[in-house]
């Protein structure tokens, strides 16, 4: 069946993260190039991303860091600066040909407002702690082809990830796009099972045509 709808993954999707790892990077009083370096290592060994903060300080608190980054004007949310120059222009195109379109990615409640404030062309907005559960659960992607309103077989999820979105999606019966941007997408693209995405690209533009593709 075609498709008639296309969610968008977040980080290294729509938004640009690298200044949020320069920041961590900042704090931490570490060199970017080193840090990134590190993130790139946790990703490769499939350790949760979280693991790179104790490379540098062993038993951080993150939410305590967060709060103390917060409190001094440092947050770690992301802004209207940080969206992909391709990613607006993408979901209006899409959106103007007729498909539904959604966001969702794991992310904290606040994200879901921030996302909004873009004033992204999206017909819904959801984050893993809103929906009450995280990729790669296949209940995340029921919960978000519920919300496109249409059958799995009739959306597709696109992520930079292939344990997180591509695999998981594609096991919940949803077409998939692998985008070949950041950390994650750098370390998967050389893994055999890249090929199982339904299409490849290295940047949002063009997506229509893969789309279009697709459905032939």
């Amino acid at each position: 069946m075609p498709i008639k709808a296309v969610v968008f993954d977040v980080g290294e999707t729509l938004i640009d993260e690298s200044r949020m790892w320069r920041g961590w990077a900042s704090y931490l009083g570490v060199p970017d190039r080193e840090f990134i370096a590190a993130l790139e290592d946790v990703i490769a060994s499939g350790d949760d991303h979280r693991a790179v903060f104790a490379r540098f300080r062993p038993g951080l608190d993150l939410s305590a860091a967060r709060r103390e980054r917060a409190a001094r004007g440092d947050n770690d949310i992301f802004r209207a600066q940080d969206l992909y120059p391709d990613a607006a222009p993408c979901l209006r195109e899409l959106r103007n040909l007729g498909y539904r379109i959604g966001i969702a990615g794991n992310q904290p409640a606040d994200a879901v407002a921030a996302l909004q404030s873009l004033d992204l062309a999206a017909d819904f907005v959801a984050a893993s702690a809103t929906l009450g559960v995280a990729k790669p659960s296949g209940a995340f992607f029921e919960k978000v082809v519920a919300m496109a309103g249409v059958a799995a077989r009739e959306t597709a999820y696109v992520g930079d990830r292939l344990d997180n979105d591509i695999l998981p999606a594609r096991t919940s019966g949803l077409a998939t796009v692998f985008l070949l941007r950041g950390p994650w997408a750098k370390v998967h693209m050389h893994r055999p099972d890249a090929a199982l995405a339904s299409a490849t690209l290295s940047g949002l533009t063009g997506l229509a045509d893969v789309l279009a593709r697709l459905n032939d």
